[in-house]
């Protein structure tokens, strides 16, 4: 394992609902940001049924006012990372794939033309919208390359696919193979999950989780000076020309 960088050319993220991205995968948005990169989110529903406790909390609450509650914590903490983001709105709890939501993705992929994609494990037991996530990126990055397919539009490449850490691992077959080291811009990371309140319990969990696996980066070869990191998992081959 090493602390790498993901790679140069813009980064996609697709998340199954409007704060998945922030806690997973924020470090990895911030950092490719920061370096210049294009980083664009695609939320496929605002978790507006399942991942937005504390605003069904409140009295008198509608499913509008959670959406709206939830677009804006998200856009707010994309903004912070220095992401763009977009909301698809196609439902969760459950999320299911339609042919439009399908062609949504690949429209997306083929516009940004990313050079790595971020999005869920392919296993979560405990939320199958993430699972379903999963092979949604994954078919529709095949599309995506089909020359065939949407003559108006260019085929993509063979852009990377990292699996971000799911929040109970052990239970998902999750065994990383990247520790992003995220330390220059941790305290980002906070400030845009600290923006989530819909689920603010979360915050200390993955300030924890950053600093578990910074140590685990360390000990795995990283610089001394790596005090927090994020762990992802490959789905594809990396092709080089050294042995790394």
């Amino acid at each position: 394992m090493t602390a790498s960088p993901i790679g140069p050319g813009p980064v996609l993220v697709v998340s199954a609902h409007a704060a998945d991205f922030v806690w997973r995968a924020g470090g990895a948005i911030a950092l490719s940001a920061s370096r210049g990169q294009q980083v664009h989110v695609l939320c496929l529903t605002f978790g507006e049924k399942g991942e937005s406790q504390g605003l069904w909390k409140q009295p008198g609450m509608t499913l509008d006012r959670v959406k709206e509650a939830r677009r804006d914590e998200a856009g707010r903490a994309a903004k912070v990372l220095g992401a763009d983001i977009e909301f698809l709105d196609v439902g969760d709890y459950p999320l299911r794939a339609t042919d439009e939501l399908y062609d949504s993705v690949v429209t997306t992929i083929r516009r940004v033309n990313p050079a790595v994609i971020i999005t869920h494990p392919a296993k979560d037991p405990y939320n199958l919208d993430h699972s379903l996530t999963h092979e949604i990126v994954l078919r529709s990055r095949m599309v995506a390359q089909a020359a065939g397919h949407d003559r108006d539009s260019q085929p993509i490449g063979a852009p990377n696919v990292l699996q971000f850490e799911p929040h109970q691992p052990e239970q998902c077959g999750f065994v990383p193979n990247l520790l992003l080291d995220i330390s220059p811009v941790f305290e980002r990371k906070v400030e845009a999950m600290r923006i989530m309140g819909a689920q603010g319990h979360l915050v200390a969990y993955y300030t924890d989780l950053g600093v578990r696996r910074g140590v685990q980066a360390v000990r795995n070869g990283g610089a001394k000076s790596i005090s927090h990191a994020e762990a992802y998992q490959r789905v594809f081959p990396v092709v080089g020309d050294e042995l790394l």
